[in-house]
């Protein structure tokens, strides 16, 4: 069965007041932070803390979602696969309305920005991450549906008996929903998972590092249904950017994993 979605998934805008305009893209990663926030104000894992809801709040705002995600994705995005654009014109990396934002950047920026949090709060950076890393796959569910509805990142083209075509793909051909592989992979399945290993080994580094391998073989392999970007193509051995990145997390992931055991 063959799905040709209507032009409502290629209107990036939900509402549209004169100069304002309230995306898709930008509302998942908004209640992306709400219900990161609902999730870890209540949870063991940051009551061992003692943060103030408005700790946690600054915490997942300011820190995760400001500083980290958007910074953070923002940059990585131009390095990783806007490097002609920025080596020619440095100020693009401040044209955030034409869009890129890249996971494995937002990623590192998250990190950077929840050691400052460690530092000047006087908290165990490893077991932050562990807290941010239980609750990120909510946040990946939820933006790769605005992806979806954004008709962006699709995936690959299919011969199969069913397929999408989306508005935003000038060929007009059926293409895996590889943004819907990825909502349920990197968000639910990522979420049930992350959840399990923690119930059995709440161990400092034991979830951080989870999700550092876990995630990446999970993104790794369904970058194997996602069309590369069209500027970037496929790079060594056939390998998208996107699975590239990971590798260093996976491994990042093991060493991590290695060393908490060896602690624990």
């Amino acid at each position: 069965m063959i799905i040709e979605l209507s032009n409502f998934f290629n209107n990036p805008s939900i509402v549209e007041l004169g100069p304002l305009k309230i995306q898709y893209y930008a509302a998942t990663w908004l209640f992306s932070a709400v219900f990161i926030y609902l999730f870890l104000r209540s949870h063991k894992i940051i009551k061992d803390f003692g943060f103030s809801y408005e700790k946690v709040s600054d915490l997942v705002f300011t820190y995760g979602l400001f500083f980290g995600a958007f910074v953070g994705g923002r940059t990585g995005y131009m390095l990783f696969y806007g490097t002609d654009q920025l080596l020619s014109n440095p100020l693009s990396i401040f044209f955030v309305w034409q869009g890129g934002m890249s996971f494995h950047g937002g990623l590192l920026g998250v990190a950077i920005s929840f050691y400052v949090f460690s530092r000047k709060n006087n908290v165990d950076f490893l077991k932050l991450c562990d807290a941010l890393t239980l609750s990120m796959p909510i946040g990946l569910g939820l933006v790769r549906l605005g992806n979806f509805l954004n008709g962006e990142l699709y995936g690959r083209p299919t011969d199969g008996s069913w397929g999408f075509i989306f508005p935003t793909d000038y060929l007009g051909i059926a293409r895996h929903p590889s943004q819907l592989y990825e909502s349920f992979g990197e968000g639910l399945l990522l979420f049930i998972i992350l959840k399990f290993i923690y119930s059995r080994n709440s161990e400092k580094g034991i979830v951080c590092s989870s999700f550092l391998i876990f995630y990446g073989l999970i993104r790794f392999i369904i970058e194997n249904y996602r069309e590369p970007d069209s500027h970037l193509g496929f790079l060594i051995f056939d390998l998208s950017m996107g699975q590239i990145l990971c590798i260093p997390m996976i491994v990042i992931g093991l060493l991590i994993l290695n060393k908490s055991r060896k602690v624990a």
